[in-house]
C-alpha cells in the first residue's frame, strides 16, 4: 500500500482529530479568489473536509476530488448541508478535467502527494485563465511544549528505524518557502506566500490520535507503532501533566493561472 493511501485506513480518527485551518488562511484565500455564488471551486485532496467546509459557506459551486472512498463519505456526511459540494473519488493524477474550468483550486497539506512532473501544468489546466490556485504546506515548528517534541524523538529512535538522528523542530524562519515550483512555471503569475500560525493543546488521547492520522506512524507494523505510542503516552503523561501544546505553520502559496492556452497532459 502507497503511504497516501493510509489515510483511509480510518477515515472517522481522521475527521476527529485532524486540526481545520486558521481563519484568516480562509478569508485570505476566498478574498484572492473573489469567492461567492457562481464560482466554481476544485479541491484536491480534501481529506474529510477540514477546508472544504468554511470554502463551502462563501457558496460557489465546489467539487473536492478524494482518492480514499471511505474519506470522501466522511467528507459528505460533513457537508452534506451544502447541496453545492459534491465530492468524487478519484486520483486527481489521473481524474479527467471536466469542459468547463475552475476559478479556484486549492490543495491543502497534499500537494506532496500529487505527482511532481504533472501537478503544476494540471493545475493549470483546471483553471481558467485568471483564476486562482492556492496550496496549502503544513509544517510542524519550534513552539508550544517544545521540550517534549524534542525529548520524545528518544521515543522515535527507539521505535522508528527511519528516524534520522538528532531531528529537532526548527523556529518558522528557518523553514524555506515553498513557492517556487510556482515562479517556474510559465503558466503562473503574482505568486505570493502568506503564512499563519495556530497552536493546539491536546491530551495525551488526543495528541496519539493525531498521530495515528499520519502516514508514516500508520506504516509502522502493529508491535512498533504500539511501543512507539505507548513510549509517548508516558512521557506526556509523567512529564507534563497529560497536556502538550503543538505549533503549527501554515504557508498558504496562491498564483495567478496565465492567459496561456489550455495544455492537455
Amino acid at each position: 500500500m502507497a503511504l497516501r493511501e493510509t489515510f483511509n485506513e480510518d477515515a472517522k480518527l481522521y475527521d476527529r482529530a485532524r486540526p481545520t485551518y486558521p481563519p484568516g488562511l480562509v478569508a485570505q484565500l476566498a478574498r484572492a479568489a473573489g469567492l461567492g455564488p457562481g464560482r466554481r471551486v476544485l479541491e484536491v485532496a480534501p481529506g474529510t473536509g477540514q477546508l472544504t467546509l468554511p470554502l463551502a459557506e462563501f457558496g460557489g459551486e465546489v467539487t473536492a476530488v478524494e482518492l480514499g472512498p471511505d474519506m470522501a463519505a466522511a467528507a459528505r456526511r460533513r457537508l452534506r448541508a451544502f447541496p453545492h459540494v459534491s465530492v468524487e473519488v478519484a486520483d486527481f493524477d489521473e481524474w479527467p478535467l471536466p469542459a468547463e474550468p475552475f476559478d479556484l483550486m486549492v490543495c491543502a497539506t497534499a500537494w506532496h502527494w500529487l505527482d511532481p512532473d504533472t501537478r503544476a501544468e494540471k493545475a493549470a489546466d483546471a483553471l481558467a485563465p485568471g483564476g486562482l490556485l492556492g496550496v496549502v504546506v503544513t509544517d510542524h515548528v519550534a513552539g508550544g511544549t517544545t521540550e517534549f517534541f524534542h525529548r520524545s524523538q528518544r521515543c522515535y529512535q527507539r521505535w522508528d528505524p527511519a528516524t534520522p538522528p538528532g531531528l529537532l523542530l526548527r523556529e518558522a524562519a528557518e523553514i524555506p518557502t515553498r513557492a517556487e515550483e510556482f515562479e517556474r512555471c510559465p503558466r503562473f503569475e503574482n505568486v505570493a506566500v502568506t503564512r499563519y500560525f495556530q497552536e493546539i493543546t491536546y491530551t495525551t488521547d488526543a495528541y496519539l490520535d493525531v498521530l495515528l492520522t499520519y502516514s508514516n506512524h500508520r506504516a509502522l507494523d502493529a508491535a512498533r507503532r504500539e511501543g512507539l505510542l505507548g513510549c509517548i503516552r508516558e512521557l506526556i503523561d509523567s512529564g507534563y501533566g497529560g497536556r502538550v501544546t503543538k505549533r503549527y505553520l501554515h504557508e498558504l502559496i496562491t498564483a495567478t493561472r496565465t492567459e496561456s492556452s489550455r495544455v492537455d497532459l
